[in-house]
């Protein structure tokens, strides 16, 4: 038996911004509220699901630096440019952390900085 990954916790200052924009991104919904933070999953899923859910706690400290982990996403129904300016238009903003350019993926970070990359369409 294996473990697997049943949710991802985010630091953040505002949870509840950052749940929203990430609601939008990934098509999620608000499954639970509680002491501050937020957390988000599939609809009618949640937790337990096959995807992990989202969790934003809210921390003091401020960001620093890259991120040593960050979220990967695919456009489920359109072509990455399109998702492209879905993404910049949820609030989403270009992020460089050393890329060539020559990447066929799109570095961004969220309304808080916190950087993931918008992959092509996988089939």
């Amino acid at each position: 038996m294996a473990c697997r990954i049943s949710e991802l916790v985010v630091d953040c200052h505002d949870p509840e911004r950052l749940a929203a924009f990430w609601c939008e991104v990934l098509g999620f919904e608000v499954i639970e509220r509680k002491d501050g933070w937020v957390e988000i999953g599939p609809p009618g899923i949640g937790f337990g699901g096959l995807q992990p859910t989202l969790i934003f706690e809210p921390v003091p400290e401020p960001k620093r630096g890259k991120l040593r982990l960050h979220i990967d996403v695919n456009p489920t129904d359109r072509d990455q440019e399109a998702e492209l300016e879905r993404l910049l238009k949820l609030g989403a903003v270009p992020a460089d952390v050393g890329q060539t350019g020559e990447e066929d993926w799109h570095v961004l970070a969220d309304p808080e900085g916190n950087e993931f990359c918008l992959l092509r369409r996988r089939l």
